[in-house]
C-alpha cells in the first residue's frame, strides 16, 4: 500500500481497511498521470483485480474515478479537481502565515511582512511589528500599502520567479520609479539582477525603496510549486546590516518563508 504523503500524519489505530484502499487507488492514479489498466493498478497497489474493480465502480459512481471507453483504462474523476477547488479556496495565506511571521518577528526583533504581486506593484497582506517598546526606529509600510515592485525586496523576489517571457512582457510596459539613488531603474540592469536573486533563493533592498531602511525577502511557494507571495524581515539600516543578512537573516527568512510554503501544500 501506499502511504500517507504528510510527514505529520499518523496511521490511526481504527483506520478501515476500505478507505486505506480507496486512498491507495487515488494515490497510485494520481502519481500515474496518464489511465491506467485493472491488471497495472491492481499490481500497483497490492490488491487482487477483483477487490480492485469493485472500489473502482463505485468511485466511478461517484465521479472520483473515470474510465477511458476505448483504451478502458482508469483515471482521476473530475469530482476531485471540484474538491481541490474547493479546498484552495478554503486556504486563507494570510491566516496560514501569520504565526510563522510572529515568530520570525519574534526570533529577529524586526518587522515582519506577507506581500503579493499586482503586476507591477507588491501589495503588502500582513505586518507584524516587534513588541519591544525599545524599537522605536521601524518599518514603516502598512497592511494594503502599494509599492512599486523594481524597488524592494519582495517585489524582486517576486518578479525573479515569473517565467521569463511574462517578466519580458512586464518590463517593457512597467514603470520602473526611482524612490531613492539606490533602487534600480535600468530594465537590463534590473533583469540581470533578478537573474542573481532567483540564484540565491532571497532578495536584498539595500535602502531602495526608503532610505535607511533595508529588508531581505524570499519567495513562498503553492502546492504545485508556483510563487504565490513573498515574506520579509525589514528594518532600520543601522540595524539590519549587510553583515547581518549575510550571517543569518536571509537563511531566517528563506527557512520560514519554507515553512510557510509547505503549510500551503508545497512539496519539494
Amino acid at each position: 500500500m501506499i502511504e500517507a504523503k504528510s510527514p505529520q500524519a499518523r496511521k490511526p489505530a481504527n483506520l478501515t481497511q476500505t478507505v486505506e484502499r480507496v486512498a491507495a487507488i487515488l494515490d497510485a492514479l494520481a502519481h500515474h498521470g496518464r489511465g491506467m489498466s485493472l491488471g497495472t493498478l491492481s499490481a500497483r497497489v497490492g490488491l487482487s483485480k477483483g477487490t480492485t474493480h469493485r472500489i473502482l465502480s463505485s468511485l466511478m459512481y461517484f465521479d472520483y474515478v473515470r474510465q477511458d471507453p476505448a483504451t478502458r483504462e482508469y483515471s482521476l474523476g473530475f469530482k476531485l479537481v471540484e474538491l481541490g477547488s474547493s479546498l484552495l479556496e478554503q486556504i486563507d495565506l494570510r491566516k496560514e502565515a501569520q504565526p510563522f511571521l510572529q515568530d520570525l518577528t519574534r526570533r529577529t526583533n524586526e518587522t515582519t511582512y506577507l506581500v503579493i504581486l499586482d503586476r507591477t506593484e507588491v501589495v503588502y497582506l500582513d505586518k507584524i511589528e516587534s513588541d519591544d517598546p525599545s524599537l522605536v526606529l521601524r518599518a514603516t509600510a502598512k497592511v494594503g500599502q502599494r509599492n512599486a515592485a523594481n524597488s524592494c525586496a519582495v517585489g524582486k523576489v517576486l518578479l525573479a520567479n515569473l517565467p521569463e517571457s511574462e517578466l519580458d512582457a512586464l518590463l517593457c510596459d512597467m514603470p520602473l520609479v526611482r524612490k531613492t539613488e539606490n533602487t534600480l531603474t535600468d530594465p537590463l540592469q534590473l533583469k540581470e539582477h533578478l537573474k542573481t536573486v532567483l540564484a540565491r533563493g532571497y532578495a536584498v533592498d539595500d535602502e531602495e525603496s526608503e532610505r535607511g531602511i533595508r529588508c531581505v525577502a524570499a519567495p513562498v511557494r503553492d502546492q504545485r510549486g508556483r510563487v504565490v507571495a513573498a515574506i520579509s524581515v525589514a528594518g532600520p539600516a543601522i540595524r539590519i546590516s549587510r553583515r547581518r543578512i549575510q550571517d543569518s537573516l536571509n537563511a531566517e527568512v528563506m527557512k520560514t518563508a519554507f515553512v510557510i510554503s509547505q503549510k500551503i501544500g508545497f512539496r519539494s
